[in-house]
């Protein structure tokens, strides 16, 4: 085996002789590829399901199909459209409340995983995830998986070879860059040839499966100290793996997990991922919700266009039936906190990832996440921004599409009912200005001098203002 390694390497550093990069000696710019962002694959927040909140490691291919005809039914006509199978689809014996150590998984002969059979049985005999990609695209829907950073341990153990290399896989994995929750990977060496050949055999094999989404985890932070981000081993394989996807033949957005990434990174997410974690899981707790404003205000001037700043999934309706975490449950937050949620959503314009299993969505779940003027707010606003936090009163402003008009919510984080006033000026509007209430979609009147409003205790209120504005939208 050594004789065999020695070989590999030799081979390796011909290649790199004679043309190829090595990361090691160029520095990292070599491992992003070509450096160049992918415009365009997600000019607007993307919007969609993810099995996490309600099924954790556990999802099954009925699952997956039973929110996706779903979705196409209830929720695509008002721009929902990524179906995304979370973490361990490749584990046949995933568990509910944890990670079984030393798990034996679904790989193919060149250490690439393989949705476990047994849960999503239209992948037997290697078809993978085409056959479930096919049905989701029928419905007019897109497939995303969730994926970890590096290469499997049990690869390394069997020394599987790269595809397209005389290499294997002991060849490319950083055995000493691990993931501090989950034993299923090693790291990649992504700063060589042979480690982004990987991610490319990794990229090839998702575009053949047709996924039109990957969920990387264990990328965009190491701790959970917000201005520390990605290591620089993690930052190469981001690289590694945007380059792999800009090179595969097909358009997939790429998103990081988890939070919290770094601000002083976001330039570097952005030349490679659509949208990144800024924060740690994120629960139907208010504490966590309460954190949220702190990361959206530090990452307002960050995120746009192309490169989302990530809030993290929704726990809304029924969540952990067989969760990593948690008990089956309705979202523990009350009405007014899913609204101030899905208002704190909207005005920061974080991607929108559903968490509930949407078939057991009740009428109030559902009205949160079709509600079009609501959502017009997180896909089409502009120069988002908080505009006051005191005391227990915020406020963000955004342009609405047309630059006249003006998106406002405002937000009571106190424990009881509140008045709550924005002055027009803090708008930038001079005179009377039209007021339409966004979730109760009616028009308010006139506003002169200031908007003032009673906010529920932990509530919101979401308005469009605009002088000269009559009616609805």
């Amino acid at each position: 085996m050594a004789s065999h390694r020695n070989i590999a390497l030799l081979l390796a550093m011909c290649l790199v002789a004679a043309g190829g990069v090595d990361g090691r000696a160029q520095g990292r710019g070599a491992a992003s590829g070509a450096g160049t962002p992918r415009r365009g694959l997600a000019p607007t927040p993307p919007m969609g399901w993810n099995s996490w909140d309600c099924y954790g490691p556990t999802v099954t291919e009925a699952e997956v199909r039973a929110n996706a005809d779903y979705m196409a039914k209830h929720m695509k006509s008002s721009g929902w459209q990524y179906v995304v199978v979370d973490i361990q689809w490749y584990e046949p014996n995933a568990k509910q409340h944890g990670y079984r150590p030393n798990a034996e998984l679904v790989m193919d002969e060149y250490g690439r995983l393989l949705p476990a059979p047994n849960r999503f049985p239209s992948a037997a005999g290697g078809r993978g995830f085409r056959p479930l990609a096919d049905y989701v695209h029928s419905l007019g829907l897109k497939l995303g998986i969730h994926v970890m950073r590096g290469i499997p341990r049990q690869a390394v153990r069997a020394n599987t070879p790269v595809l397209g290399t005389a290499l294997r896989a002991r060849d490319v994995a950083d055995t000493e860059s691990t993931c501090p929750w989950l034993d299923d990977m090693y790291g990649v060496r992504a700063d060589t040839a042979g480690g982004r050949a990987y991610y490319d055999s990794l990229a090839k094999l998702y575009a053949g499966w047709g996924v039109d989404y990957v969920k990387a985890d264990d990328m965009s932070a190491f701790t959970f100290d917000p201005d520390r981000g990605a290591d620089a081993a993690r930052l190469a394989e981001i690289a590694a793996l945007g380059s792999a996807l800009a090179r595969c033949g097909r358009p997939i957005v790429l998103s990081l997990s988890p939070g919290p990434a770094a601000p002083g990174q976001a330039a570097l997410l952005r030349e490679s991922a659509q949208l990144w974690r800024i924060s740690g899981d994120f629960w139907d707790r208010w504490e966590d919700l309460r954190r949220q404003f702190d990361l959206a205000r530090a990452w307002a001037p960050h995120t746009g266009p192309d490169g989302w700043a990530d809030a993290d999934m929704l726990p809304l309706g029924r969540i952990g039936i067989r969760a990593e975490r948690g008990v089956d449950r309705a979202s523990l937050l009350t009405r007014d906190e899913q609204v101030t949620l899905m208002s704190l959503w909207a005005i920061f314009r974080s991607p929108l990832m559903m968490g509930g299993d949407l078939p057991r969505s009740d009428a109030f779940t559902l009205s949160l996440l079709t509600n079009r003027e609501v959502l017009a707010v997180n896909q089409h606003s502009a120069s988002n921004r908080e505009l006051f936090a005191r005391g227990d009163h915020i406020a963000w402003v955004a342009d609405a599409p047309g630059g006249r008009d003006r998106y406002l919510a405002v937000f009571n984080v106190g424990d009881a009912p509140a008045r709550v006033a924005v002055p027009l000026a803090g708008l930038g509007l001079a005179g009377p200005a039209a007021v339409r209430d966004l979730w109760q979609k009616r028009d308010l009147g006139v506003a002169r001098g200031e908007i003032s409003s009673t906010v529920a205790a932990h509530g919101a209120r979401l308005y469009r203002v605009g002088a000269g504005r009559r009616g609805s939208q």
